[in-house]
């Protein structure tokens, strides 16, 4: 396996799905983000470093991007870890900017720059598919 000890995986987004901003994220969008490491947080509030939960580790792939997350030990982290463990949370979002958009909302670029955790993100197919349970 690739990527070891992850808290959670699943899709940070998904391509040649409408997302409810009028956005279709095409294959390989975003493949320049393959492998790289962004911070995971709550519902796009990146503001501040005390909202950062964790951190994906982005997978480019066909289908969409792949994410691998990890929770930090801090209070907010163990919560959201808790949530996600518990299937409370069960979807994704990301925050990208450098995007080459046509006219029609087909984006064809862009650096994804966080992913979050929400209740309910504008792509459907962005959602956590595997859970892991660390033994204790």
């Amino acid at each position: 396996m690739k990527y070891k000890d992850y808290d959670f995986s699943g899709w940070a987004t998904r391509s040649g799905i409408k997302c409810s901003d009028g956005r279709t994220i095409l294959p390989d969008a975003f493949k320049d983000c393959d492998g790289l490491s962004v911070p995971i947080v709550w519902n796009h509030q990146h503001e501040s470093a005390e909202n950062v939960l964790g951190h994906a580790i982005l997978e480019n792939r066909p289908e969409g991007v792949y994410t691998y997350g990890y929770f930090n030990n801090t209070d907010m982290g163990n919560v959201a870890k808790e949530q996600v463990m518990h299937g409370d949370i069960t979807n994704l979002s990301i925050y990208a900017n450098k995007l080459k958009q046509s006219s029609d909302g087909c984006v064809s670029h862009g650096i994804i720059r966080e992913v979050s955790l929400v209740l309910a993100g504008a792509n459907p197919g962005a959602v956590i598919d595997y859970v892991l349970a660390h033994s204790e």
